[in-house]
């Protein structure tokens, strides 16, 4: 089975809602880099990186979907490792196609929701707000923290990656969450966790200050690593992929440990 790449990447620009959604400007969502035009094999992956791009050519992809672009330093000269990345796209004619934030958000697809779904919880709110869009989502619960944060050391291990929490969970109840993939936490996503009285935000990653400040106001801050909990959304983009155009799909699982 054989599909279009003009096909494929106008059914995600839509489905993504790949020009409507603010991202940084390193993000470039959309298509990156094409090949003949052709897709006969899809692979998934976090991160657009050499060590990607080989496993992708060994797994015979023609299309790699990420949710890091092969842009993130920015605008930089085609040599060294970035001559070659792009050399071995060439090489192998593949494309790349990269979706940050606009994965991250979507309803069905995203990885905040399906990390919802992964650890038992039901959103019924929306979370971390950036640009005028909402990233995460929230809800209740009445799970005690101990539980919840052994799903997601489960979950986090099972991707290479372990769970700190920013104050002990012994004897805490998690009434309202808050999930927010990646660096999930920062100065204002803890503001509004607070505002909504949230008492446990789960996150990829944040800055050190970030379990200082939580700390102090009594939220407990779960780090489930910024590599593990972006994965969901590129294996839920791939099987949506096979289903609507019938090529294979298959998720390249090479960890950061971050």
């Amino acid at each position: 089975m054989t599909a279009a790449l003009t096909d494929i990447v106008s059914a995600l620009d839509a489905e993504l809602r790949t020009r409507e959604v603010p991202d940084s400007s390193v993000a470039l969502n959309g298509l990156q880099v094409a090949n003949n035009g052709v897709v006969t094999r899809v692979a998934t992956a976090v991160d657009a990186s050499l060590a990607t791009i080989l496993a992708a050519a060994k797994a015979g992809a023609d299309l790699l979907v990420v949710h890091h672009g092969l842009f993130w330093a920015g605008a930089q000269p085609i040599v060294g490792k970035q001559y070659e990345r792009i050399a071995l796209l060439v090489r192998n004619n593949m494309a790349v196609y990269s979706t940050h934030i606009p994965l991250d958000m979507h309803a069905t697809l995203g990885n905040n929701v399906l990390l919802a779904k992964t650890f038992g919880l039901n959103p019924s709110a929306s979370f971390a707000h950036y640009k005028g869009v909402d990233i995460g989502v929230r809800g209740t619960s009445q799970l005690s923290t101990q539980t919840l944060m052994e799903r997601v050391a489960r979950y986090a291990e099972s991707y290479g990656g372990s769970v700190r929490t920013s104050i002990p969970v012994a004897g805490r109840t998690t009434r309202h969450w808050a999930i927010c993939s990646g660096m999930g936490v920062s100065p204002e996503s803890l503001k509004e966790a607070r505002d909504a009285g949230v008492d446990t935000l789960i996150v990829g990653e944040g800055t050190h200050h970030s379990a200082v400040d939580s700390a102090e106001h009594d939220v407990c801050v779960v780090y489930a690593g910024h590599y593990a909990t972006e994965t969901l959304g590129v294996q839920a983009l791939g099987a949506w992929i096979e289903q609507h155009f019938g090529v294979p799909s298959s998720f390249l699982l090479l960890p950061t440990g971050l």
